[in-house]
């Protein structure tokens, strides 16, 4: 019994996980959390991270260790004959070296590195902010659509309640079965234009899934937020929409990085035409061992001291200083110079590349808001008089002075007006919000 219950609890569980609904914030925050492009990114700039701290590192000195073994056998020659030399060797040994000049290559190259660690950051914002972007527009369609099935329900509505009234009149004969026939079909055209609609919501919440990536489209919804018919007003000029973003927006700031990333990979590059000096210092000791017997000259066994013995007498100091002067290495330092110059160069023309991208987007954001504006309000223009001609359609059938063909164009008419004001309605308020951004305005509904 209690297995059965932890079931149920369960599924209640995932019913009520189904059943959630996300607002627009929630689906912004996810996709920016959990999308792979921007997990990829991130990855990329700990690479970066990693770099600049063993570039900062490189200020500390290298020290090492090593020991070595080597056995001989065999003779050595002595005059006109040989001795034998049967030997083990072993030695050890302990330095450390610095770098005290090279023009300044640690700092530079440390400069540059964090200009690359600024640049990965900000082409992690520049993904957050095209993902924030698409998700707001698929928010915006899936509203669109389900307003447009709002207006799809109204028109089934209606012609439900045209054909009941056929089917009756029919039925008394005061109408021919042409009429019954042609509000039937009208009932199942507007119940198909219904399906459709339904299946554009779910069209384009799949959509939202999928830039989410969530692992299961099914039941997933988003919230049913109210826009107001009363359309909001643009807050700024578009030169102050110019102003702004080429401040702010990530493209442009990692772009701007990047020239200083160059910039300072050639300092580091013309490092190389410069002498380096290097301080080095160590510790060193060996034994040595006869292992064939030595006699003196009276015929005594000669012992060789003992291993810890020899390592004491044998230990050596060193310390000095390294000087390498470049004088000729074939032209290489120069032509790496000038590639560097070049990559100035490349980096610059990529900023006016982003430059021009965000002002092209600012400028086709500020277009559709005018164009739009001026959609919405002839849609809305439309919609009151293809209203007022469905009125007078309906009355005029009524009093048998048209037919239910006439009444049935009007209504279509109709509802291709709500869904135009519908359309134009969204399309202005998701430019708008586009153009917002772009000044530094959270997207938000």
């Amino acid at each position: 019994m209690k297995k059965v219950w932890i079931i149920v609890f369960g599924l209640s569980c995932l019913g009520l996980s189904a059943q959630k609904k996300w607002s627009l914030r929630e689906c912004v925050d996810y996709a920016v959390e959990h999308n792979l492009q921007v997990i990829q990114n991130q990855y990329s700039k700990q690479i970066q991270d990693s770099n600049l701290k063993m570039a900062k590192k490189e200020y500390l000195p290298s020290v090492s260790a090593g020991m070595s073994n080597s056995v001989g056998f065999g003779q050595l020659p002595l005059g006109t004959g040989s001795i034998r030399n049967d030997r083990f060797n072993n030695s050890a040994n302990l330095g450390a070296d610095v770098l005290l000049y090279n023009n300044g290559r640690l700092e530079k190259n440390i400069r540059k590195i964090q200009f690359d660690v600024e640049a990965s950051q900000y082409d992690i914002e520049t993904i957050k902010n095209d993902i924030s972007l698409q998700i707001a527009q698929q928010y915006l369609t899936v509203l669109l659509n389900k307003e447009i099935v709002k207006i799809s329900q109204s028109a089934v509505e209606n012609a439900q309640k045209q054909y009941d009234r056929a089917k009756i009149t029919t039925q008394v004969g005061t109408t021919a079965q042409t009429i019954l026939a042609e509000a039937e079909a009208a009932l199942a055209r507007e119940k198909q234009n219904l399906k459709t609609a339904e299946i554009n919501v779910g069209r384009a919440l799949f959509a939202i899934v999928q830039l989410l990536q969530l692992p299961e489209y099914k039941g997933f919804d988003v919230e049913d937020v109210t826009v107001s018919d009363t359309l909001p007003s643009q807050l700024t000029s578009v030169d102050d929409v110019l102003t702004t973003a080429y401040e702010n927006q990530p493209q442009i700031k990692a772009a701007e990085s990047r020239i200083r990333s160059a910039e300072a990979q050639t300092e580091v590059t013309k490092t190389g035409f410069w002498p380096t000096l290097t301080a080095n210092a160590g510790v060193s000791s060996f034994y040595n061992n006869m292992l064939s017997k030595n006699y003196d000259q009276l015929g005594n066994l000669v012992n060789d001291p003992s291993f810890f013995q020899q390592y004491k007498d044998n230990f050596g100091q060193n310390i000095g200083l390294s000087l390498n002067i470049p004088i000729f290495n074939k032209g290489i330092t120069k032509l790496q110079v000038e590639q560097s110059v070049i990559n100035q160069s490349i980096a610059k023309n990529t900023l006016e590349q982003q430059k021009q991208t965000v002002r092209q987007n600012v400028q086709k954001a500020q277009f559709d808001v005018d164009a739009n504006y001026e959609t919405f309000l002839s849609a809305v223009e439309t919609e009151k008089s293809t209203k007022l001609a469905l009125e007078f359609a309906d009355k005029s059938y009524a009093a048998g002075r048209s037919t239910i063909y006439d009444v049935n164009v009007a209504r279509n008419n109709y509802a291709n007006a709500q869904g135009s004001v519908a359309q134009a309605k969204y399309n202005y308020l998701f430019s708008l919000k586009l153009l917002n951004f772009y000044s530094g305005i959270p997207l938000t509904l």
